[in-house]
Formats: C-alpha cells, structure tokens, sequence
C-alpha cells in the first residue's frame, strides 16, 4: 500500500480507499460519514443526509403489507433486502459523493466504486451487487426525495415511476446517525 494514500476515519482507522479490507471497515464510521453528507451535492432546500435517505429505503423497499404476510424463511429475506438498502451507499463514507451526471465522465470511479462495494459486502455478509429491488427503490426514492426538497420538485427527473407517498423532511446529522445506527442493529440481530 502506498504510504500516505490513505483517509482517517471518524474512528481512527486509516483507510486505504484505492486497497479496501474488509477488517477496516466499521458501522460507525459509515453511519457518521453518512450522517454529515448531504445529498443532491448540497442543492436541496434543507440539510437531507445520505444516511437519512439510507433508513428511508431500508423502510420503504418493502411493501408493510408483504412483510406482515411473510413466513419466517421470506423474513430473513425481506430482512437482508432491508440490510442492503441500508447499505447501498456505504461507499460514500469512504469516497467522494459523485452526482449521477457526473459519474460516467470519470473513467475509473465506477470501478473503483465497485471494488469498495464489494469489500463492504463482504464485511457485512451482503449480498453483492444490489439486489434489483434496491436499486428500483432507490430511484423512487430520488423522485419523492426531489418532490420534497427540491426547488424543481425533480421536473423531468422520471416518468413512470410513482414516488413514495409519504413527505419528506430532513434529520439532524445526530438523528441520522442515531437511525442508521439503530437500524443497522436491529436488522442484524434479528
């Protein structure tokens, strides 16, 4: 490892972002990181962390009604897909948020990207890559984000796709935190 390539964390580790380990990953350096960074590059009407929106989809990529019909065997699942939309940014702890438009311009950040996903997965035991159903989620998430805390509302961002009905508004970064945090636990302990 090249020796001042490295980041440290909110916990003190150094991290080596470009040679990602698994045992140099931890929950609280995600949470906090997440919890400080704020989505759409800081363009939103109010503060909206990126851990705020990783509890929000961790909620919402399953439908209440499909989860209470649920035998024990698709809640292990449901709670794995709940664990993976949790995590589905936790990159961004460690890199740079990069706004969707802006990501096919540089050459190596998806890769690079992809390499620390992985680490990640396999830290937490996730699967890998996203599950689809995270993914869908995530962009209806985006378009309520957009209809929330948006000066566009998200005009012209999607059609098809319905946002989710609840209203939006932002958590402190400690709120943030604290939920990610929470949720984090409880889906793994279950």
């Amino acid at each position: 490892m090249e020796q001042n390539a490295w980041i440290e964390t909110y916990t003190g580790i150094k991290f080596f972002p470009m040679q990602p380990r698994a045992e140099d990953i931890c929950i609280e350096d995600i949470a906090h990181a997440l919890s400080l960074k704020c989505r759409f590059t800081g363009h939103c009407r109010e503060f909206y962390s990126v851990a705020q929106h990783c509890v929000l989809l961790s909620r919402l990529v399953i439908n209440p009604e499909e989860e209470r019909r649920a035998d024990l065997e698709q809640a292990d699942e449901i709670r794995g897909m709940r664990l993976a939309a949790l995590m589905h940014d936790a990159t961004e702890a460690y890199l740079p948020d990069v706004a969707r438009p802006i990501k096919p311009h540089l050459k190596n950040f998806k890769a690079i990207e992809m390499i620390l996903e992985g680490v990640i997965a396999q830290r937490f035991g996730l699967t890998f890559p996203h599950p689809r159903a995270v993914m869908k989620g995530d962009f209806r998430l985006l378009l309520s984000e957009a209809r929330d805390l948006m000066p566009g509302r998200g005009a012209g961002w999607g059609s098809g796709v319905e946002p989710y009905p609840d209203k939006i508004t932002g958590w402190t970064p400690q709120e943030a935190k604290a939920m990610f945090l929470t949720a984090f636990y409880a889906l793994r302990n279950r």
